[in-house]
């Protein structure tokens, strides 16, 4: 025994000791790097693509859309004509020449140097001029290519049009943002990555196939290792690939001996390998899960009955901790969508890798077998949208969820059933008493980064919403939480990406009645829902050319509460607005509290709630202390966005009481 302790020591001492060289090696030779001289400046340099370009999610850029953009990584091959070298970038091109390029392709590129975040990168480079494309692609890169594209084409439209690329190939560029947004909140998204389980699948059918031709198993397996290489080479033998493949065959490994505790020295000699080869897969949160649902499936699966409900219990149950830490949520929605979701993976993606194989050869062909598993893509985006709108278990992003849930899989793994209920219940609890809004509100202000969305409750899960933000996950997760299903009127109060970004996400799922946007002027007056709206701004003419003095500012009144919403309305309209308007319970403040204020309208104004609506950290200094300084000096309670999250306020003939989603004791919660 003692000498079993010292060789499992011994073990893990080499380990270590080469682990920690091999960083530090691949670091220093990032960190040491000639284009490391360049940074802060432009330089022409020569590339070597060695990802698929990918569109990058559209981003907010000031108060407009940023440019169409495309990320790959690459490898520097020669610097300024100066240096020649090898060494890994990461490439941001807002041009859309890069789309459509290669693996293995060589270009010229003018680029900014900056430096990465990204520890595997030695830098960033900020492209923004046409590339030149020096070497076509390699014929067995264009044959790969034909397959991919093939297979896409064939899958028709739609969100099951555009998952079965993504599970069959781990391709998602046909997907919408709101469909992915689905996939990840259903607890779905493992299935459009390409993970362990497509190797697995795709090899245990080979393996099953090959029964028919070797009676013993050894050439079985070498079968099923040949058709894993082929699979690589068809979704590109990238490091999350590479990653999946190693996982895939320990699975393999423990089907072939029929012994699962004993593949665990086979799952450690994958990670070592790993890691070995790219030291830096030890900090990516995918490679962590990678071996965490493996392991799940290895140690806690058998132990589960029924097995139908085995493999996501016990991956989910493992993964956990790490979701929670990079997330913030867990979807207990997301076993029961697993589980419905399961008898259609296989099919999918035995059909779909077959159907994408000859896609090239004999595109109906293909088509008729992508119409055969339609339906199943079909059944997982049915059961991915449906189970979204559940719920999901929030908890505070980081150290303390993972710690909470990492200590709840502890409880279960090492049977202390009793004990695991009762911190499950403590939890639950705890949830229940911090949930947001507790109980009624009346006017709710979402957290929605750098930008505006405010809603005004109008009962029976309807409301008045004024502005959307920048972002559609984020206003749709604030009205889901809010609980509004329909929209009877739609203020979107001027025409700045900030303020309308998010408008998919506002309408999905939600029935939308009148919008006004650039159709409404001062003097018009309506009522909805004992909610009396008077539009005070913009003028018929058009007052001059900056579209923030185009807002759509509106004074809102009931029994309970007045409200004067007021757009980005500046200086030079806030002084029209003297006289007009009067004392209010609650203020909008203008232009996310910038220093552009004509504080006698605010005197005028002298609300007992300023509401500002402002992103954590924002580079325009938002709000601005004379502004808070002006409010707090009329006894006003100041509530920002970014400091107390989403407010709801409930008021009662003119009381009001506030609640706040940011609070340093919410830690777990519904949302």
């Amino acid at each position: 025994m003692a000498t079993r302790k010292k060789k499992r020591f011994a073990v893990l001492i080499v380990a270590l000791l080469l682990g920690s060289s091999v960083m530090s090696i691949r670091i220093a030779a990032l960190h040491s790097s000639q284009i490391t001289q360049y940074r802060g400046a432009s330089t022409e340099i020569v590339l070597q693509v060695t990802t698929d370009p990918t569109r990058v999610a559209p981003k907010i850029l000031g108060t407009a859309f940023a440019p169409t953009s495309f990320s790959f990584i690459g490898q520097a091959l020669e610097v300024d004509n100066r240096y020649s070298l090898r060494i890994p970038v990461r490439i941001i091109a807002a041009t859309r020449s890069v789309d459509g390029l290669l693996p293995g392709q060589k270009i010229r590129v003018q680029a900014k140097v900056l430096e990465s975040k990204e520890r595997r990168v030695a830098a960033l480079l900020i492209v923004s001029h046409r590339i030149e494309v020096l070497t076509p692609p390699s014929r067995w890169a264009r044959g790969l290519a034909t397959i991919r594209l093939g297979l896409r084409a064939a899958s028709g439209s739609g969100d099951a049009g555009a998952l079965i690329p993504g599970m069959v190939i781990g391709d998602v560029s046909k997907q919408s943002v709101d469909f992915k947004n689905d996939m990840r909140r259903s607890g779905l998204t493992h299935l459009v990555a390409v993970s362990g389980a497509n190797f697995a699948i795709v090899s245990s059918f080979v393996l099953w196939g090959m029964q028919f031709l070797f009676r013993r198993i050894n050439y079985r397996l070498c079968a099923t290792a040949l058709s894993l290489a082929a699979f690589i080479a068809l979704v590109r033998p990238s490091p999350s690939v590479l990653r999946a493949a190693a996982m895939a065959a320990v699975l393999l490994f423990a089907h072939g001996t029929k012994k699962g505790r004993d593949s665990l020295p086979a799952l450690g000699f994958a990670i070592a390998a790993v890691v070995i080869l790219d030291p830096f897969q030890a900090r990516d949160p995918g490679f962590v899960l990678s071996v965490l649902a493996t392991a799940g499936l290895l140690l806690l699966a058998p132990k589960i009955r029924p097995k139908v409900l085995a493999p996501p219990i016990a991956a989910m149950i493992f993964c956990a901790p790490v979701i929670v830490a990079i997330s913030g949520y867990l979807s207990p929605m997301s076993v029961l969508a697993n589980v419905l979701a399961a008898p259609a993976v296989t099919p999918i993606t035995i059909v779909g890798f077959v159907a994408a194989l000859i896609s090239p050869i004999s595109p109906p062909i293909s088509s008729g077998l992508i119409f055969l598993i339609k339906p199943c893509a079909a059944w997982i985006s049915w059961i991915a949208r449906w189970s979204s709108q559940f719920p999901v278990f929030t908890l505070k992003t980081g150290l303390y969820g993972f710690i909470t849930v990492a200590l709840l899989v502890l409880f279960i793994f090492l049977g202390r059933a009793k004990v695991g209920i009762i911190l499950v219940i403590l939890i639950i609890c705890l949830s229940w008493v911090q949930r947001f809004p507790a109980g009624d509100w009346h006017v709710a202000n979402c957290d929605v980064g750098q930008g505006d969305a405010m809603v005004i409750n109008l009962h029976h899960h309807r409301g008045i919403v004024i502005d959307v933000g920048p972002d559609p996950q984020l206003i749709d997760r604030c009205l889901h939480q809010l609980g509004i299903r329909e929209i009877p009127l739609l203020i979107l109060t001027h025409v700045h990406a900030d303020h309308v970004g998010g408008l998919q996400g506002a309408k999905k799922h939600r029935t939308v009645g009148q919008t006004w946007f650039g159709n409404i002027n001062a003097g018009t007056h309506a009522q909805i829902g004992g909610i009396k709206i008077t539009v005070e701004w913009p003028p018929p003419t058009v007052f001059d050319d900056n579209p923030n003095n185009s807002s759509i500012a509106a004074l809102f009144t009931s029994p309970d509460f007045t409200l004067f919403a007021a757009g980005d309305i500046e200086p030079p309209v806030q002084a029209q607005l003297l006289s007009h308007i009067g004392h209010v319970d609650i203020y909008k403040v203008a232009h996310h509290g910038s220093r552009y204020q004509d504080f006698n309208l605010i005197r005028e104004l002298s609300p007992a709630i300023a509401v500002i609506s402002v992103g954590t950290g924002n580079s325009y200094g938002h709000p601005a202390l004379s502004t808070t300084s002006a409010l707090t000096q009329l006894h006003a309670k100041v509530l920002r966005t970014d400091v107390d999250g989403a407010v709801a306020i409930r008021a009662h003939r003119h009381r009001l009481s506030i609640q706040r989603s940011k609070r340093w004791m919410r830690f777990f919660f519904w949302s």
